[in-house]
């Protein structure tokens, strides 16, 4: 009889135990993810707010709806396009520099600076003017980089949870995503009268000579005990999103798949002062999004009770992108010297990420779009450019300021921004570049379990471009 108690208490004993760390599996993998990933939200990179492309915009701090006379009026204002006298191509290249220094509330160590660059083609076209029904008007064929994906995040993090079972984790984290959106953007714009042009920019998010799409690569690495048992913890999570189909519904043109268009006004008011204007029109983005899952918990003293976890799916979502909408008032005190104010709004709170299984999703929360509170925004942006006008040669001054806050929860973060440019016109060749400096501070606030997090964000961009007239 005491032989078998014994006998029994030993089993009872060794269930316990298993039970114990057969929960510590479940408890790792729920707690490694809670603690350790980043969300899964669509992030956008640089600036999220639809504005437009080159480097003489960009020295004037974006105030360019007003002005638009260069071939990048295609993505600030169409209408812009009929100031082209002469048919012209253009090319422009970026160089942007990001650090987001995070604050981890609850991880200090964990806090510190990412760091992130990158060289794109920002821009590139070719536009033909022409006269046709006694009317100008000109076509033109465009290549913009509007939205990017690029980001980097690597930190360090430990966790002690005394609540039973006690907990202690250290884990190291690593995310990277990188892609973009670059649309093919045919535009035409024609001169109604002498003072008003009317202009129309259809943007193809398809594929192109890019493929438009961006991916993420996320990667943890742990260890510690639980319950005095100790393990090691690795998840990886794999997520692509591609562009898939393209509809278009002239009975429903804010439905279109992958497909958006801009409608553009340039009134002269009274030969110095002219008013712009341009709506951007709300579109579906129709995607493909493969989603891998690899999670693997290692105990090196119960290896019977080891676990490894793999979740795959392929699944058709749709974002839904916001219309937008602004309106440029630019003066030109002289034939050398032009200023411009523009305001420009984004329907924030109409960005839906809609799942494979019809979940809507707040893409910037990571959250469901009923429990987000997600404000639009307001963009106020003042430019100025001086001309050095000379024999043989143009030299401008360009530079501007602008308020340029994104999309958060309850509140738009607050950004702001300044730029200077110049360049030089001779013969048949433009040249320009600028510089701008955007920043933020105590932003982009994030949740790492149920901790906070802020970050201050400084972004550095400079543009050239080449214009050449035939």
């Amino acid at each position: 009889m005491i032989g078998t108690a014994h006998r029994l208490g030993n089993r009872d004993r060794g269930s316990v135990k298993r039970i114990v760390i057969i929960s510590a599996i479940f408890w790792l993998v729920i707690r490694s993810i809670a603690w350790g990933q980043i969300a899964q939200t669509v992030e956008i990179s640089s600036s999220p707010n639809p504005v437009g492309s080159g480097a003489r915009a960009l020295g004037m701090g974006g105030a360019f709806i007003g002005v638009a006379d260069d071939a990048t009026a295609a993505s600030w204002n169409p209408a812009g396009l009929i100031q082209l006298e002469r048919p012209e191509v253009s090319v422009v290249g970026a160089y942007n520099h990001r650090t987001e220094d995070t604050t981890y509330v609850a991880f200090p160590e964990a806090s510190g600076p990412q760091r992130v660059s990158i060289y794109e083609l920002n821009y590139l076209s070719a536009a033909y003017p022409f006269t046709a029904l006694n009317r100008n008007m000109i076509f033109s064929l465009n290549l913009q980089h509007l939205y990017d994906f690029s980001k980097s995040v690597t930190y360090t993090y430990s966790l002690i949870d005394t609540a039973a079972p006690p907990l202690i984790l250290r884990d190291s984290i690593q995310y990277e995503q990188e892609g973009a959106l670059k649309p093919i953007s045919p535009a035409f714009a024609v001169q109604v009268t002498p003072t008003l042009s009317l202009g129309f920019t259809l943007n193809f998010w398809e594929h192109g000579p890019y493929e438009n799409s961006w991916n993420s690569a996320y990667r943890s690495k742990g260890s510690g005990t639980f319950a005095g048992f100790p393990f090691l913890v690795e998840t990886r999570i794999d997520e692509e999103y591609t562009t898939d189909g393209m509809r278009l519904d002239l009975m429903d043109p804010f439905h279109w798949h992958n497909l958006n268009f801009h409608l553009g006004l340039m009134w002269n008011m009274t030969g110095r002062l002219t008013l712009g204007a341009v709506f951007k029109s709300p579109f579906e983005a129709r995607l493909r999004h493969d989603y891998h899952y690899d999670s693997r918990i290692t105990f090196p003293t119960n290896p019977a009770s080891n676990s490894h976890n793999v979740i795959k799916k392929s699944e058709t979502v749709r974002l839904d992108m916001p219309m937008s909408y602004g309106i440029g008032l630019a003066f030109r005190m002289s034939d050398a010297f032009t200023m411009d104010l523009d305001v420009y709004r984004t329907e924030w709170s109409d960005y839906v990420l809609h799942d494979g299984e019809g979940n809507e999703l707040n893409p910037i929360t990571g959250r469901s779009q009923r429990d987000s509170d997600i404000a639009d925004t307001m963009q106020v942006r003042v430019g100025g450019e001086y001309l050095f006008i000379g024999e043989r040669a143009v030299i401008p001054v360009r530079a501007g300021v602008f308020y340029d806050p994104e999309p958060a929860e309850g509140s738009p973060d607050t950004f702001w921004g300044v730029s200077v440019g110049s360049g030089i016109a001779y013969k048949s060749f433009i040249f320009d570049f600028a510089y701008q400096y955007r920043f933020g501070r105590d932003v982009r606030t994030a949740t790492v379990g149920n901790e906070d997090s802020s970050q201050d964000v400084d972004q550095h961009t400079v543009y050239s471009s080449v214009i050449y007239h035939f």
